[in-house]
Formats: structure tokens, C-alpha cells, sequence
């Protein structure tokens, strides 16, 4: 790096603050560093040193990665050839992690920049200046991870304490001087989520039901002036919750519980209530995957990492088989990955054909050919990632053979299908625009059928509601509130289900189809529900024959 013959020396001032104390003072750690290196590029005037008058700080960024806006702009500006010489307070300041710090020399060697600390005297063009900053980076990566084991030992004792040690506040609780607080208003939204799930006994509806009442996510404000939360409940946020024992004053780290400090806002029957209700869905819903016929449910994932949901839609009398982005059927299309929906009997062929061939390839055990396809999916497979232009499936890894001879399997999910020892088949595909199935049309273009537990969902509210109006017309029933107290029901909701028993026959015959709009619900078709059979069908999207 010979810049004798030239004149002038570009100069680069990098600065950076591992966090946000004391940034908006009128002069903070930043400027100090800067001062102190603007000073050191006068003194080197002589030299031909110039600073140039762009900015490069990072605040609020740890040091222990690259990932750092200011940082990756200065990078820009070294590839660009704009920027001779890089001066920093210290080289900490630069990287503490010494790989990184290995990556960032060579691309200064490459494009013949020199690295200046104005505190420590190196130059990096000397064998024994790279000897001395290696060894410096060795103490300062040594110190971040010191530091590291020192904040999760800490976390760990308060955690044991009961303490909140920050993150995300939940629902029902605010910070005041660094300790929670109840807010009445958030924790009556607490104990309606968990009365609901125990009244109506499914997530999903507990979600529909909340989205139909208008209750919303926490509101928060963070540091950088955006807002989260404020939304709608996914199935997903409302399950976390349900099982999160904060509630009742519990905390828990690393599998262990401890007594909180903050006050609960469940009594413990009410909760213990609903772990035992989503304790029994979950076996149910065990037993109901074993006994389906998508053999890949669960293992079928697309490029966004959600699960592909089996689903199917009947016409005419032909049962047509789907594996779905489970993002479409909470209407969060925005989720969903670039394979949006597939043929069950196409893929699970592909994949068949696929695991068999690979094992065909090689040493395989006898017995391993007369294995069903069920069989063969939860032996060998652990997980299959649609793609655009493939799909990779994901096998499990074999060990060495045990006492016994046979070989055993490694089961430990993995969800990266690229990542760890594990065998990975590759194979080219696309998904295609029509063709058939076993003799059957197959039109992945066709709309999203509606699922089957929505359908159920749909028949049984409506099959209530004209069950109800019934009694109250042939006087088995004297009022909406009779009715209610025999149900186990608060009366509102029986007013609320009661229109259903109007509902359009045309409507009726598409659910019992499976042929009515997936987004469907039942809160969404019973919510202001007209009298009117032809503005019911154009309202919910029913195309008129």
C-alpha cells in the first residue's frame, strides 16, 4: 500500500456506541471520538492526510457483528475507491470479534486503504502491526463474550427472583420505574381470551370471535418513535398467551418456574382450566393427523417456513385433496410464501418417488422396501421445503449401526434445510398451472377451497340458530334469555348467532359445498346480517348463476 506518490489522503472518520444512553445529549460519546480523530487527521496535515465531510456513525450498535448501517456504508465508500485511510478512536470500536475484524483487513488490502487507531499506534502494512491488533481483537472479542456470560448469569438471577428483567410487556401490564403494574382495562382483556378459549374451545374461533368484538393487540410504543402491536390477534399470538403463566404470577426460565413479583391477573382454576383444555385438543389433533390421509402434514413446509395445512374442496361428488399455506386460512395472504397452495396427491408422489430412489441408492435395510407410505415419511423424512423452482426434502440422518446392527436415527428437528449434517434430496420442479392427479382434474389456480373445520363451524351456528327460532315459535322457548340460560350462553350471544336462521338457502348449499368464500366466518356472516337473500349473497361475494 505505496501512497507515496500521492498527494493528498482521503480521510474517513468511523464512530460507534454499543447503546442509546446518552445519545441525545448535545455531545455525546460519538462526538468525543470524532473530535479526538479529526484532531489526530490535523496533525498528520503535513502528510497529506484530508478528512472528508461524510459521517459514519453507528449508535446504539454492538460491535459484534458487521450489521451496522453506518459501517456498511463506509464499506461501500472503500469498494467505491473513495476512501484511502479509515481512523477510529480504538479498534473496538471498528469490530470486536476478531473473524470480522480478519474480513475488514482484507478488504482494506484489497483496495489499498490503511486502518488508523488514534489512541493505539498500528499500521496494519507491517507484520508486526497485524500481530499486535490481532492480539488487541483476541482481548476485545475475550471481553464481549465475558460480558455476554456476565448479562445472562445476571438475567438468570433475577429470573430465580421472580423479577421482569424486560422485552416485550404482556397484555395486561405496564412499566412503571422497572416493575409491572396491572392495567384494569388490559387484564379484562386477559380473562375474556380465556373464557372464551374455554366456552368455545378452539383458538381460531377465540380469534374471530375477539376480531368480531373489536379487541386488538397490545399497543406499544418503542424507542424509535414506530408503533407495534395494535392489531388483530393471530392464532398463533393467542396460543402463546394462553399458556403463558405470567398470568398467575408464575416466571419461567430455561424450564424452571419461579414465584413472580408481579401480581397476577388468573386465578389458578380458571388457567389450569384451559392447559387442560389445549392439553386434550392437542392429542386430539395428534390422533386426528395420524389418522389422516395427507401423510406429509406436519413435515411440509413453504419458503417462509409455515406449515402447508391439508384442506380439500368437493365437486360434484369428487373429494379433490390441497396442501395450503396455513397464512391464507387466517386471511394473512401477506404471509404466505411463494408456494401459496399444491396438490396433495402430486407432491406426496414427487416425495414418495423421491425417498425411495434415495434409498434405493444405497445401503438399505431389507425391510425398508415393504414399508407403507406412511411409514416410509415418518422413518426417513423430517421435513420438505416447497420452492419456487424446487422442492427439498429434508431426510434424517443416519448413524453408525448399534449393537444390535441396525441404524439408528437421528430425530432432532432441524428446521434449515441447508444447515448440519443432514442429507438434503434437491429436486428441480415447478408448480404447474393445471394437469390431473389419478385421473382427476387438478386446477391449482381455482380459488381457495374452504376448510373443512370452518364448514363444520358454519353448518352447526346456522343449524343452532334456526334450532332456537323454533322453540321460539312453536313456544318450546319464551325468549332469547330462556334460551341463553339453557344453552350455558350469555344472551348476547344467542342474539348475535340468531339471524343465521335467515340465511339464504344458495349460501347454505355453497358451505355445504365447500364452495363459499375460504375467508368466511362465522362472526363475519352473522355480524349485521341482512334480511335480504340477494344482498346476503353479494355481501359475502357469492357469485350469482
Amino acid at each position: 500500500m505505496d501512497k507515496s506518490a500521492r498527494k493528498f489522503f482521503r480521510c474517513a472518520i468511523y464512530t460507534r456506541k454499543s447503546t442509546d444512553h446518552n445519545l441525545d445529549l448535545e455531545f455525546n460519546s460519538l462526538d468525543a471520538q470524532r473530535e479526538a480523530c479529526e484532531a489526530y487527521i490535523k496533525s498528520q496535515a503535513h502528510e497529506g492526510w484530508r478528512l472528508i465531510p461524510d459521517r459514519y456513525d453507528d449508535g446504539a450498535f454492538s460491535g459484534a457483528s458487521l450489521d451496522r448501517p453506518a459501517l456498511q456504508q463506509l464499506l461501500s465508500e472503500v469498494r467505491s475507491g473513495k476512501i484511502d485511510v479509515v481512523v477510529v478512536y480504538k479498534v473496538d470500536r471498528l469490530t470486536r470479534a476478531l473473524a470480522d475484524f480478519a474480513k475488514l483487513v482484507e478488504l482494506f488490502d484489497r483496495h489499498s486503504v490503511s486502518f488508523v487507531s488514534v489512541t493505539q499506534s498500528f499500521n496494519t502494512t507491517s507484520s508486526m502491526g497485524r500481530l499486535t491488533l490481532n492480539v488487541l481483537l483476541s482481548f476485545a472479542q475475550f471481553e464481549r463474550e465475558v460480558i455476554g456470560e456476565r448479562v445472562r448469569d445476571k438475567i438468570a438471577a433475577s429470573k430465580r427472583k421472580g423479577l421482569w428483567v424486560g422485552g416485550p410487556i404482556p397484555l395486561g401490564y405496564a412499566s412503571i420505574g422497572k416493575k409491572l403494574v396491572i392495567v384494569p382495562e388490559e387484564a379484562e382483556t386477559v380473562r375474556l381470551i380465556f373464557s372464551l378459549y374455554l366456552e368455545f374451545g378452539a383458538v381460531r374461533l377465540v380469534a374471530e370471535e375477539l376480531d368480531g368484538r373489536g379487541v386488538r393487540t397490545k399497543r406499544q410504543a418503542l424507542a424509535n418513535g414506530r408503533i407495534r402491536g395494535d392489531g388483530r390477534f393471530g392464532v398463533g399470538s393467542l396460543a402463546n398467551l394462553l399458556r403463558n403463566r405470567f398470568y398467575i404470577g408464575e416466571v419461567v426460565y430455561r424450564g424452571e418456574i419461579h414465584p413472580g413479583e408481579h401480581e397476577p391477573i388468573l386465578d389458578r382454576a380458571l388457567f389450569e382450566g384451559v392447559q387442560a383444555k389445549l392439553a386434550n385438543q392437542a392429542v386430539a389433533r395428534s390422533l386426528r393427523l395420524k389418522g389422516s390421509s395427507a401423510i406429509l402434514a406436519g413435515r411440509l413446509f413453504d419458503d417462509s417456513s409455515n406449515r402447508m395445512t391439508p384442506t380439500h374442496a368437493n365437486k360434484r361428488g369428487v373429494r379433490y385433496r390441497y396442501y395450503v399455506s396455513h397464512p391464507l386460512l387466517q386471511n394473512r395472504s401477506e404471509d404466505a410464501g411463494s408456494v401459496r397452495r399444491v396438490s396433495a396427491p402430486d407432491i406426496e408422489r414427487i416425495v414418495l418417488d423421491a425417498v425411495r430412489e434415495h434409498l434405493e441408492n444405497r445401503t438399505a435395510r431389507q425391510e425398508e422396501g415393504s414399508l407403507g407410505d406412511r411409514e416410509l415419511i415418518d422413518e426417513y423424512v423430517e421435513r420438505i421445503i416447497l420452492k419456487p423452482n424446487s422442492i427439498d426434502i429434508l431426510i434424517r440422518q443416519q448413524s453408525e449401526p448399534d449393537d444390535a446392527g441396525q441404524p439408528e436415527y437421528d430425530c432432532t428437528p432441524n428446521p434449515d434445510a441447508h444447515e448440519g449434517a443432514r442429507t438434503v434430496i434437491a429436486l428441480p420442479w415447478s408448480p404447474p398451472t393445471s394437469g390431473t392427479a389419478k385421473g382427476i382434474l387438478h386446477e391449482p389456480s381455482s380459488p381457495l377451497p374452504m376448510s373443512p373445520d370452518t364448514r363444520e363451524d358454519l353448518l352447526t351456528a346456522i343449524g343452532k340458530a334456526r334450532h332456537w327460532m323454533d322453540d321460539l315459535v312453536n313456544g318450546r322457548a319464551a325468549s332469547f334469555a330462556e334460551i341463553a340460560k339453557r344453552e350455558n350462553r350469555v344472551e348476547r350471544h344467542v342474539r348475535f348467532l340468531a339471524p343465521l336462521a335467515f340465511l339464504s338457502p344458495r349460501i347454505i348449499r355453497a358451505i355445504i359445498g365447500g364452495n363459499a368464500p375460504p375467508s368466511l366466518t362465522v362472526t363475519g356472516l352473522a355480524k349485521a346480517l341482512p334480511y335480504s337473500w340477494v344482498e346476503q349473497e353479494r355481501r359475502i361475494g357469492l357469485l350469482l348463476g
